[in-house]
């Protein structure tokens, strides 16, 4: 499904991402994580060419997107993003920032945008908020809403860069309940996230980076159980609070 063959990206002198190597199976639940700047963000902005990799190779659904010529436009209408901070239109009602992107994007009809992203509102339990604008909802609803607008594209992909980050404590959870109910979805997740019970609970493999590397790669009952990389045992001491 996606596939990352010895990646490397600079912002000029700084090498952000060193020889990543990295593949995902459809259908797969990936979660990322490491300390601030060790290149997690980048790595998934390059996998939607957010970012252009400065070489090597990233393949998404047999697509080298690195080529100069790769239809990116063909490729995004698979793989949907969620940022840290919502990104929603503020001038659009919430059912208007839901039906944008089919409409432009992929040609839907209006009538038939708006009605899969009702379902997807109503999904996220925020039906009732459909001709509300992104301001009068908290920070959680305004996020849950980002995932139903990336869920309307019907993506087989979507890529999470910390989507609770921005959030209140208290608002991390129902954003966090939705991932895990989409988790259950054949779906392909990659995450970047510091909330490390949402990683035990959903990924198949977790990826702790540190440096611009890959440094471990397993299951959670590996990783948070048995690893033996003295950096990730470092990671986790700090941020795992028993």
């Amino acid at each position: 499904m996606i596939s990352l063959e010895h990646v490397n990206k600079y912002f000029g002198d700084n090498h952000v991402l060193k020889n990543i190597s990295l593949n995902v199976k459809q259908g797969e639940k990936i979660v990322i994580i490491g300390p601030s700047g060790s290149g997690k963000s980048t790595l998934i902005r390059c996998i939607n060419r957010l970012e252009k990799v400065t070489d090597g190779h990233i393949l998404v659904d047999g697509i080298d997107i690195t080529e100069p010529k790769a239809p990116v436009q063909k490729v995004r209408q698979k793989v949907a993003m969620v940022f840290q901070s919502f990104n929603l239109y503020a001038h659009k009602s919430i059912i208007d920032n839901l039906t944008l992107a089919p409409i432009k994007v992929k040609g839907v009809s209006k009538a038939e945008a708006t009605k899969t992203g009702m379902e997807y509102l109503e999904r996220v339990g925020l039906a009732d908020k459909a001709n509300a604008f992104p301001a009068q909802l908290s920070g959680g609803q305004q996020q849950r809403v980002a995932i139903a607008r990336a869920l309307n594209m019907h993506p087989e992909i979507i890529l999470f860069d910390e989507p609770t980050s921005a959030l209140d404590p208290e608002m991390i959870q129902e954003v966090l309940d939705v991932m895990v109910d989409l988790s259950k979805q054949n779906i392909t997740m990659i995450c970047v996230t510091h909330e490390m019970g949402f990683a035990r609970q959903v990924a198949d493999k977790v990826i702790f980076m540190d440096q611009g590397q890959i440094i471990e790669t397993g299951t959670p009952e590996h990783f948070f159980t048995n690893t033996q990389n003295e950096r990730a045992k470092g990671f986790l001491s700090k941020i795992i609070h028993n």
